[in-house]
């Protein structure tokens, strides 16, 4: 028997296809007056738009979320998921609509109906109908906020929808300033490592130090970019779309590459240059030297990033964010799965405020 062949569709496109085809016509007649809206977002490399044929060996096929309002998730949810799941075709464009994820559960349809406002307090840990506090914003990881504001809204009848993703869309000024200010303090606490590793012929922590600056330049650069970094397996792919990355992708891989602490500063310097100058072209703060220089009076060469967290947090108007020490939102000092994924936002906040630790020393 010949194998079945099928012509890949990235997923946003056959989510939106599914959508108009099959979804919209089924919830137009059982729902008649009552509003929702329906959107591919939250998890998965399709609604980053990095999905690829690898991408549809598991979790991957025709999906969306339903979104009600929650009285009428109250009233319809538990019914339309049923006629959903009698109603839904078994395939679609060749890929079908039932799959088990994990890959040892129950196959069933994909087409989630939520509560909008539980689903984004669920993620986030507060409403954003309001506006996010200060706490809010620092402890949702980068992750979570691309994945609720990437992805594409296909219906909005609810007239919400598209209004929390918006609020959603970049941090506010002050805290954009104090995330940069907390990025750079990050590159400066390691700059002089890299050599000094070296310097004393531990060249495995030297390549390992390279590495962590690597990334935090990276990251640097998308969040000067207004772009929130995704988590690792993405975040090359999204690095690469910036501008900035033509230059700086060789510098950085020959940084990784080198077999030689001189060598690793000898692409690491110049990097540091160009997010120097990047910083200054943002107009964010007076323009500040961007050469790279030595280590006080050490022959390691560094770009002294603390400079840039010293001049941006002298910008913040607001108070309570300046008043913050220079660790960051929660990614920049979290690097836990555990902490950091989506559905966390109680777990975050037991963990960082203390009960989820005091609880430790209550059961001693």
């Amino acid at each position: 028997m010949a194998a079945i062949t099928r012509v890949f569709l990235p997923g946003l496109e056959l989510a939106r296809l599914f959508h108009t085809e099959v979804v919209a016509p089924i919830l137009n007649t059982a729902l008649g007056k009552v509003s929702y809206s329906a959107a591919l977002i939250g998890w998965g490399s399709e609604v980053q738009g990095f999905d690829t044929v690898r991408s549809t060996d598991h979790a991957w096929g025709p999906r969306l979320q339903v979104f009600l309002s929650s009285r009428d998730f109250r009233a319809h949810a538990d019914e339309l998921d049923a006629l959903l799941a009698r109603e839904l075709p078994q395939s679609f464009r060749g890929y079908p609509v039932r799959f088990p994820f994990p890959d040892n559960a129950p196959a069933r349809h994909w087409v989630h109906v939520n509560d909008l406002q539980g689903f984004f307090t669920e993620h986030l840990g507060e409403h954003p109908a309001a506006g996010l506090s200060v706490s809010g914003w620092l402890t949702t990881p980068t992750q979570v906020l691309r994945e609720l504001t990437g992805g594409t809204v296909f219906h909005d009848g609810i007239s919400l929808l598209d209004a929390y993703r918006k609020e959603l869309t970049w941090y506010p000024e002050d805290i954009w300033r104090y995330i940069l200010a907390c990025q750079w303090m990050r590159l400066s606490q390691e700059e002089p490592f890299v050599g000094r590793c070296g310097e004393v012929g531990d060249d495995l922590g030297s390549a390992v130090v390279a590495a962590r600056q690597v990334r935090d330049l990276m990251k640097l650069c998308l969040l000067m970019n207004r772009v929130y970094p995704p988590y690792s397996k993405w975040l090359g792919t999204a690095f690469g779309e910036l501008s900035c990355a033509t230059t700086l992708t060789p510098l950085l891989c020959e940084a990784l590459a080198a077999r030689s602490w001189e060598e690793r500063e000898r692409h690491l310097a110049p990097a540091y240059e160009i997010a120097a100058d990047m910083h200054n072209d943002l107009g964010l703060t007076e323009p500040l030297d961007a050469k790279a220089r030595h280590f006080h009076t050490r022959p390691f060469l560094v770009i002294d990033g603390y400079r840039f967290t010293d001049a941006l947090m002298a910008t913040i108007n607001d108070r309570q964010v300046r008043a913050l020490p220079p660790v960051g939102a929660i990614d920049q000092y979290i690097d836990s799965t555990d902490v950091t994924d989506r559905n966390f936002a109680d777990r975050r906040r037991q963990y960082t405020t203390g009960p989820a630790l005091a609880a430790l020393h209550r059961d001693k």
